[in-house]
C-alpha cells in the first residue's frame, strides 16, 4: 500500500509540470504461469505434488516529455497464485520520473537499478530488496525508493550517488507452502537493528567505467542489510518461527569483466560488516563462445564460476559459502529469439540445478520453461534441507501488449 501511495504521489507531481505533455506508450504482459512440484512435500501442511496454478499481470506506463530528457515510467506488477497467500501480491516495481541534463542524469520515485557481471550470484547488487516469493534464484527484484543522480564524464568514467529514505522487507513463502522451509518465517514481527526501521534513510555510491577491454565498478553501501538474520522464536500459538532480523550494514564491492575474443573473464568480490565479524565474499569465473556451431547460427557460451562467502554463523544463511558452478548458454540466434541456459551449482551438502528456456511464438506471444531441482541435500544443510523435496517447473506463456 505504501509503494502505491507513492507511485501516485510521483505521477500526480509530474503531471503537474508545465510542458509534461509528451508522448505517452502501455506496454507490458499478462501470463499463465503454473509450476509443478515433481515430489510429494517434505511437510503435512504443504501441498501435494502436482499443479499450483498462477497469472501475472505486469503492465508498464511511460510518458516521455522534451525529447526523451524526462521520462514518467510507472510498472505496477500483480499476482495471483493458487497455493502461497503471500506470493499473491501487488508491488509496484516502478514509479520513476529520470531526467538528463547534460552530463547529469536524476532519478526520483521508486526504482530499480542492476550492478554485477557474474551469471551465478550478484554480490555487489545491493540496492533493491529481493522478491524471494516470485523465484528462488534472487534474480527478482522490489522497487526501492529512492533520488539518484549520476555524472557521466569522457574520461573517467560514471559517478552515482544513491538515496535511499525507505527500507523494504524480503519477501518468504506463507507458512503452509512450498519453498518456505523447515521453519516458517514470521515475516510480521521483522526486527531491526536501526531504531528508525523501516525509514531509515540508507545511501550508496558507484563509479563504473570502460577502460579497454576492462569493465569495471566500485559501489559502497552503508544502511540496512537486505539480507536479514533468521532468529529462532516462538510463535504465538507456540509453535518454532523464524524472526527476521535486519541488521546496518557496511558493504564495499568490486566488479570486473575482462573481454578478449571469444573469453569473458569474471569477478565479483565485497567486503561486509554488521552481521557480527567483517567477512569477505567472492564470486569468480569465466564464460567462453563458441561462435556458430557446425557452421550454423547457433552460438554456446560455457561457464565457469567459484563461490566463496566467509561470514560467520550468525550472519544470514546462504548456500554459496564454497560452492561451483558449471553450466552452458545455447543462442540460436533465430527470429523467434530462442534460447536455452542450463547449470548446475555444486558442494558438499548436494547440488541445485536449473534449466531455462524461451522462445517467441509469432508477434505478441512467448513461451518460457525454467527448472529448480534439488539434488542429494543434506538433511543437515541449514539452508536447503527444508526445501530438498521443492524441486518444480514452472511454464509461463505471456501475452505481450
Amino acid at each position: 500500500m505504501r509503494q502505491l501511495q507513492l507511485g501516485l504521489v510521483v505521477i500526480a507531481l509530474f503531471a503537474a509540470i508545465p510542458g509534461a505533455s509528451g508522448e505517452r506508450a502501455l506496454s507490458g504482459y499478462l501470463s499463465l504461469e503454473p509450476r509443478v512440484f515433481v515430489d510429494d512435500p517434505l511437510f503435512a501442511v504443504q501441498p501435494e505434488a502436482g499443479i499450483s496454478p498462477s497469472i501475472v499481470l505486469a503492465p508498464e506506463f511511460t510518458l516521455t516529455w522534451n525529447g526523451d530528457d524526462n521520462r514518467m515510467t510507472l510498472a505496477p506488477y500483480v499476482r495471483w497464485d493458487g497455493d502461497d497467500d503471500e506470493r499473491t501480491h501487488t508491488d509496484l516495481r516502478e514509479a520513476l520520473w529520470s531526467g538528463a541534463r547534460g552530463p547529469w542524469t536524476w532519478r526520483v520515485g521508486l526504482g530499480r537499478v542492476f550492478w554485477g557481471v557474474t551469471e551465478s550470484r550478484h554480490l555487489v547488487d545491493i540496492v533493491n530488496q529481493t522478491d524471494w516469493v516470485e523465484d528462488i534464484d534472487e534474480e527478482d527484484k522490489l522497487g526501492q525508493p529512492m533520488i539518484a543522480v549520476e555524472r557521466w564524464t569522457a574520461t573517467a568514467g560514471s559517478f552515482s550517488v544513491f538515496l535511499l529514505p525507505g527500507f523494504r522487507e524480503r519477501t518468504f513463502p506463507a507458512a503452509d507452502a512450498r519453498l518456505q522451509g523447515s521453519i516458517p518465517v514470521a515475516t510480521d514481527s521483522a526486527d531491526y537493528e536501526s531504531g528508525a526501521g523501516r525509514r531509515r534513510v540508507d545511501w550508496a555510491l558507484r563509479w563504473a567505467d570502460v577502460i579497454g577491454r576492462w569493465d569495471a565498478g566500485v559501489s559502497v553501501f552503508y544502511g540496512t542489510a537486505r539480507e536479514p538474520r533468521l532468529v529462532p522464536a516462538q510463535g504465538e500459538d507456540g509453535t518454532p518461527v523464524l524472526i527476521p532480523s535486519y541488521d546496518v550494514i557496511r558493504q564495499v564491492g568490486l566488479d570486473l569483466q575482462y573481454t578478449r575474443n571469444a573469453w569473458l573473464w569474471k569477478l565479483e568480490t565485497i567486503g561486509r560488516s554488521g552481521h557480527g565479524d567483517t567477512f569477505a565474499a567472492a564470486v569468480a569465473g569465466v564464460e567462453y563462445t563458441v561462435f556458430g556451431i557446425a557452421g550454423g547460427d547457433t552460438d554456446l557460451g560455457l561457464l565457469l564460476e567459484y563461490l566463496y562467502d566467509g561470514r560467520a554463523p550468525e550472519a544470514p544463511p546462504t548456500i554459496y559459502d564454497d560452492d561451483w558452478f558449471v553450466g552452458a548458454r545455447l543462442a540460436f540466434n533465430d527470429i523467434q529469439g530462442t534460447s536455452i541456459l542450463g547449470g548446475v551449482l555444486y558442494d558438499e551438502e548436494g547440488m541445485f540445478a536449473l534449466l531455462e528456456g524461451a522462445r517467441r511464438l509469432g508477434n505478441v506471444w512467448r513461451l518460457e520453461v525454467e527448472a529448480r531441482w534439488f539434488v542429494n541435500i543434506d538433511p543437515e544443510d541449514r539452508f536447503l534441507s527444508g526445501l530438498r523435496q521443492d524441486s518444480f517447473v514452472t511454464f509461463r506463456l505471456a501475452r505481450y501488449f
